[in-house]
């Protein structure tokens, strides 16, 4: 087969897509199927990574002029993203591809992804963004809690509003002020890109790192936190998760309620997350004997996108 993506993978620090996106390309070359990333000819599938234009201005239109000149190449559409964070374009173009139905097939992060963009015929699966294998490598088997201190960590590539900075932004202030859990003082870390809208005060903010020094530091903490809304396919939970990280999550989270839902605990207002801190605190050992059920891995879901690639042929 000749499979078209209209995107490339970049080795910078990015969210999670990427790191999908880089997966798919492996696999794809894995099973003897050629890959091209230009309009050329005799295209099988085109994959649809994102569906605006790349950077060479190619976008879901040109596809739609591909498939009618050549009518027997299908069109797949991976919707990793549905433009709740900042990009309204992105939602406003996936709900008109959901219109025209020129799409052969819509592959969604979560069921929230797929109603947000009110796709409602059979032509899709939903299939959940998972970890890396290497996030489980340094997983920790045991509560670490010492007698002293909690550490809690969240990570985000992304500085939009969405990502709960506000809520960070108020546990800082908390932090600040000295309040304290069971007798034990809280330390929270921010990794990645913190919004300059916000105050970081009570907050240690670490630089946005490459993936293999996440692997290493997120284990080293005792709870994760995220206060990130309508996700569509959330990679950061998933991660904390790999690392065997109790999670606290966000009522509103999107996809974050479907992945963590048998996972964590989730929190509406700021006075429930302090709750759910002190509830985690006291039942340390509970909680971390149920995120270390999770045991998912990218690699499943790649394997899943080759089958539905490969069904076209």
């Amino acid at each position: 087969m000749k499979v078209y993506i209209n995107r490339a993978p970049v080795t910078t620090p990015h969210g999670g897509g990427n790191k999908s996106l880089a997966l798919i390309v492996e696999k794809i070359i894995e099973a003897g199927h050629e890959l091209v990333f230009d309009l050329s000819e005799n295209i099988d599938v085109i994959f649809c990574f994102d569906p605006r234009p790349n950077s060479a201005r190619v976008w879901y239109q040109d596809f739609i002029n591909y498939k009618s000149k050549n009518p027997r190449c299908k069109i797949i559409q991976r919707v990793g993203d549905v433009g709740t964070h900042s990009k309204p374009e992105l939602n406003h173009l996936l709900k008109q591809i959901v219109e025209v139905n020129t799409t052969d097939y819509f592959i969604f992060p979560s069921e929230w992804a797929r109603k947000m963009i009110n796709h409602t015929d059979q032509n899709f699966s939903v299939i959940p963004n998972r970890p890396l294998t290497k996030f489980y490598q340094n997983r920790e088997e045991y509560s670490s809690l010492n007698s002293e201190e909690i550490n809690i960590v969240t990570h985000h590539w992304s500085d939009n509003d969405k990502k709960g900075f506000s809520t960070y932004q108020q546990l800082g202030e908390m932090i600040s002020s000295g309040i304290n859990f069971e007798g034990r003082s809280l330390k929270f870390t921010y990794i990645g890109r913190y919004s300059n809208k916000y105050s970081s005060e009570g907050i240690s903010v670490l630089p946005p790192v490459g993936e293999d020094e996440i692997v290493r530091t997120l284990p080293r903490y005792d709870l994760y936190l995220t206060a990130s809304e309508e996700e569509a396919g959330a990679n950061h939970v998933l991660e904390a998760m790999a690392c065997g990280l109790p999670i606290i999550f966000k009522a509103n989270g999107g996809s974050i309620q479907e992945y963590c839902a048998d996972f964590g605990n989730e929190y509406s207002n700021f006075e429930e997350l302090l709750a759910l801190i002190e509830k985690t605190v006291t039942n340390i050992e509970e909680e971390k004997k149920r995120v270390l059920k999770y045991r998912e891995v990218a690699e499943t879901s790649i394997n899943e996108y080759l089958r539905i690639i490969e069904s076209f042929s």
